[in-house]
């Protein structure tokens, strides 16, 4: 692990140790500055910090590895992101708004459409690495990663890849949709599909398998 790698690894306990000393000061101050001031800790030091990470550390799409000498962009991402992950609830209140979530996800850098129904229970890995259409509908508790990991030749290898989800989709419930996922406009995944990586869902879904990978996607997820 890199030494920017490690620095990047306290932001998580810095952002929250922030938010929380910001709003006890607004809180026991009675300073409504204080308050704001929380929220950006929650919410805007994390994407603006992650905008200019990506500037300086593009990521890189394909396969690659944790364990070196390299730094990992995709790596320093998820550290400005995963407060969302350990604490859902910040996102779930977003989403009770309609639009604001959409509007949320684009500032990470996702391209995101009108209408986008986002159900409270919906997991999203990686926020910048999204492509959404208009009018698309998902279910509760499905999950979006646009990376995978695994271990591999004394090794962790990353796959990282963008996913796609067309005009008027429709993602039932529990579905899962892994990196380089692309789902046509119109089409509709029962509920508990599994989309791996690299596979495109044109129409009707309940499943897709790794037989319909392309070689790419077979070779991320050979052992």
């Amino acid at each position: 692990m890199t030494p920017l790698s490690k620095l990047l690894s306290f932001f998580p306990s810095v952002t929250l140790a922030g938010a929380a000393l910001a709003s006890l000061y607004g809180i026991w101050g009675r300073s409504p500055w204080g308050l704001l001031l929380g929220l950006f800790f929650l919410y805007g030091l994390p994407v603006l910090s992650y905008r200019l990470h990506s500037r300086r550390y593009p990521l890189n799409y394909g396969i690659s590895y944790l364990q070196g000498d390299d730094y990992s962009p995709w790596w320093g991402s998820h550290q400005l992101q995963v407060i969302y992950v350990a604490f859902p609830v910040l996102e779930t209140l977003l989403r009770l708004v309609p639009g604001l979530f959409s509007a949320w996800l684009r500032l990470w850098g996702a391209q995101v459409g009108k209408h986008v129904y986002w159900t409270p229970g919906l997991e999203i890995a990686d926020r910048g690495l999204l492509s959404v259409g208009d009018d698309v509908v998902f279910g509760h508790r499905v999950g979006l990663s646009s990376h995978i990991i695994k271990p591999r030749r004394d090794n962790l290898m990353l796959y990282v890849k963008p996913i796609t989800i067309g005009d008027g989709s429709f993602i039932g419930a529990g579905s899962y949709l892994g990196p380089g996922a692309t789902v046509t406009a119109g089409s509709y995944l029962t509920a508990r599909s599994e989309i791996y990586p690299n596979v495109t869902v044109d129409g009707l879904a309940d499943e897709a398998h790794p037989d319909d990978c392309s070689p790419e996607a077979h070779h991320a997820l050979a052992d």
